[in-house]
């Protein structure tokens, strides 16, 4: 019988961002833990310390010091906020900070001074914020001068990311008086971060009210209830109030998780990977039901779960939901029988990398056949390259990094031009990877 390889799951960047996030606004000292350490989280960190929340203790257990639901530029100048690469930070933040006092300027590195968040400043507008772009319009660098948020209406669009919501939904606690936010545009993506936001707020003892349109009536409803969100037919509501300390522990992280239990479909070993929570309310949990659907058998163990490897086939897809899982699918469907076809996705073109055309690159460099659609990805399996040394481009891009990693499951020998971006979100990937290597170095024993 073959040996099963067990890794560990790091903690879960969204919850890690949300959780900082929540109790730097808290009145009152929060503990938490098993705090993702990642240079995005940093960022995080670090721009809250900017705005005067108090950290003590180490980075992946801070004590953290929250401002009391109010935030105040200490000057006239701007207080600058640097969040990197880090797009979570930047849309959560911008949000933030537009239910303070004063003028803050959030800039940051690599492809941030591209990355739109002009539908968020627009949606704010009637509050009365200013969103002034230093750099390309509706893009970071972006100095944003409120008086606070009024209260009242707002509606934003979540055709881009739904981190703009969950910015507000943050904000909103702030608020002078309750605020509702209406979901608006043609179409709503990345819909399970939202629940990571309301599930924090209700940790933090301020749950936002969601409600439902029926029968031409406003109606509360369960967050865990509601399938399918149109824009028009979603609303919620926020009454303002100080966010309450708290203790929270950080879940493992499903999107980082998704490399380890795909090594587990594609290889040789059953992958067991601990600290991941089954009922979990991340949207990249699906990445089980994906691989399921695929053909590997999945179950539940003691401390966590076990991927076993098996002749995996294509799938037809709608990732809206699960953007981030995207990589790791299509190169796990690379190695499969069969098309798989993948859709909804269209506005990874704006992540770290142009994330449909670094994945269809690369995938075509394995030897794979892959079509770049409107929307998605078209991938046609061939006869890869094993046994070959393959070069891979990783656009300076954590989860192509990782994603790309796969193929040494495949025979090839995987060159990286940048190993190292995987800092931005899980560090330890790499020690994680080398207990793969060697299982597999050892598979003669």
């Amino acid at each position: 019988m073959h040996k099963t390889i067990t890794l560990k799951a790091p903690p879960s960047k969204s919850v890690s961002h949300r959780a900082l996030l929540a109790a730097g606004l808290a009145g009152g000292t929060s503990v938490l833990e098993n705090v993702l350490v990642s240079e995005d989280i940093l960022r995080t960190r670090d721009c809250l310390a900017a705005l005067g929340a108090k950290f003590s203790g180490d980075d992946s257990t801070p004590v953290v010091q929250g401002l009391g639901g109010r935030i105040k530029a200490p000057s006239l100048d701007p207080v600058k906020l640097d969040v990197g690469e880090s797009g979570t930070t930047c849309r959560l933040l911008a949000a933030i900070v537009s239910a303070g006092q004063g003028s803050f300027e959030i800039s940051g590195a690599g492809r941030m001074h591209e990355r739109p968040i002009k539908s968020l400043g627009q949606s704010l507008e009637g509050q009365g914020v200013r969103f002034k772009y230093l750099g390309l319009d509706g893009c970071p660098p972006v100095r944003i001068e409120s008086s606070g948020l009024p209260g009242g209406v707002v509606t934003v669009g979540l055709d881009e990311s739904s981190q703009y919501l969950s910015g507000i939904l943050l904000a909103s606690t702030m608020a002078t008086t309750s605020l509702v936010i209406n979901i608006g545009g043609k179409k709503v993506v990345s819909w399970p971060y939202v629940h990571l936001t309301l599930q924090t707020m209700q940790r933090f003892g301020n749950p936002a009210r969601l409600q439902t349109l029926q029968e031409g009536h406003w109606r509360h409803a369960d967050p865990d209830q509601v399938q399918r969100v149109e824009p028009g037919k979603i609303r919620f509501v926020v009454h303002p109030g100080v966010l309450n300390p708290v203790r929270y522990r950080v879940e493992g992280d499903y999107s980082n998780a998704s490399y380890l239990l795909a090594a587990g479909a594609v290889g040789e070993f059953p992958v067991e990977v601990s600290g991941l929570d089954l009922e979990s309310r991340q949207g990249d949990r699906r990445i089980l039901e994906i691989l399921e659907l695929m053909g590997a058998k999945i179950s539940e163990t003691k401390n966590g779960v076990m991927v076993s490897p098996a002749r995996l086939h294509g799938v037809d897809l709608d990732m809206g939901t699960c953007p981030d899982l995207v990589p790791t699918v299509a190169v796990v469907a690379s190695m499969a029988t069969g098309t798989t076809r993948i859709s909804n996705v269209a506005h990874l073109r704006i992540k770290e990398s142009d994330r449909l055309a670094g994945v269809q690159q690369e995938v075509s460099r394995a030897g794979c056949r892959c079509g770049l659609k409107e929307d998605g990805l078209e991938i046609e399996p061939a006869e890869l390259l094993r046994g070959s040394q393959v070069q891979f481009k990783t656009y300076g891009d954590h989860r192509m990094a990782m994603s790309l990693s796969l193929y040494e499951l495949a025979g090839i020998q995987t060159a990286l031009d940048n190993p190292a971006c995987v800092n931005k979100s899980f560090p330890g990937f790499w020690e994680e990877w080398e207990n793969i290597r060697r299982a597999y170095a050892g598979k003669g024993d």
